[in-house]
């Protein structure tokens, strides 16, 4: 899916580190709105440099990015910070919980960075625990939850800014198959609310859960295909697919990855 009017738009973009190394390729990619989308590929591919120009943590070589309608080269340091802080939750491999502070204290670090009063920032975390639900354990500690809780509850923070998307690095990577797949439905429940979610995973059984495929290849797009509610998402037949040599349409990852 391509276009000028996504919440994540990349246009042409290109990204060379040390000048010698190309992790992508002159890529155009749209995410939409209410997308759910999984971003595959093997090691090199270009995941981890797409997350990260997605997450403006870093800046294309050449080509266009914008992240909710602004245009992430127009920033400086202290607006990228703002619209990350704003506009885009992170969900990553390891949850990353403070081991002193509880649950709540823990999503409340997500508003740390966005402006938001401090009066307000229990009553804001409580709700995204409730979405997540975990609201029963916001007083208990990380070592007092299990795996899966402490995931959700990173998905609690990244959610408690009400962002634009979230982005999901490898987040079943540290979890057993059955915890994994919960967190996969947490993912597709959510998305049902209207949030936009990108996947980045190397599990062609969590990426076939999911309605809408990115396959990365040497820094291009070389699949992006989209399955229909109705359709069996391990093998149903797709709905769209654009997949063509000449018709790469966009991948990063830092240094590839």
């Amino acid at each position: 899916m391509t276009g000028a009017d996504g919440v994540v738009t990349l246009d042409r973009v290109t990204k060379t580190y040390d000048g010698r190394v190309t992790a992508l390729d002159d890529v155009s990619l749209t995410v939409a709105d209410g997308d759910l989308v999984a971003v595959v590929g093997a090691s090199g591919s270009g995941k981890s440099t797409l997350l990260h120009l997605m997450g403006t943590l870093d800046r294309p070589t050449s080509g266009t990015v914008r992240v909710a309608g602004q245009r992430v080269d127009t920033l400086g340091d202290r607006a990228l910070s703002v619209l990350r802080a704003q506009r885009i939750g992170f969900v990553f491999q390891q949850s990353h919980l403070a081991d002193r502070q509880t649950a709540v204290r823990n999503v409340e670090t997500g508003l740390l960075y966005a402006g938001v009063p401090r009066r307000r920032r229990e009553a804001l975390a409580l709700e995204a625990l409730d979405t997540v639900g975990l609201a029963h354990r916001a007083g208990h500690l990380p070592h007092q939850l299990s795996g899966g809780e402490r995931q959700r509850v990173g998905i609690a923070r990244a959610l408690v800014t009400s962002p634009a998307v979230v982005l999901a690095d490898e987040p079943t990577g540290a979890l057993d198959s059955v915890t994994g797949a919960a967190v996969v439905d947490l993912f597709r429940t959510l998305n049902a609310t209207g949030v936009a979610i990108v996947v980045i995973t190397h599990d062609q059984e969590v990426a076939a859960a999911l309605p809408r495929r990115v396959t990365l290849r040497d820094g291009h797009v070389v699949s992006d295909v989209t399955t229909s509610p109705g359709d069996d998402l391990a093998g149903g037949l797709p709905r769209q697919v654009t997949t063509s040599p000449g018709d790469y349409l966009g991948g990063r990852g830092v240094g590839r990855g």
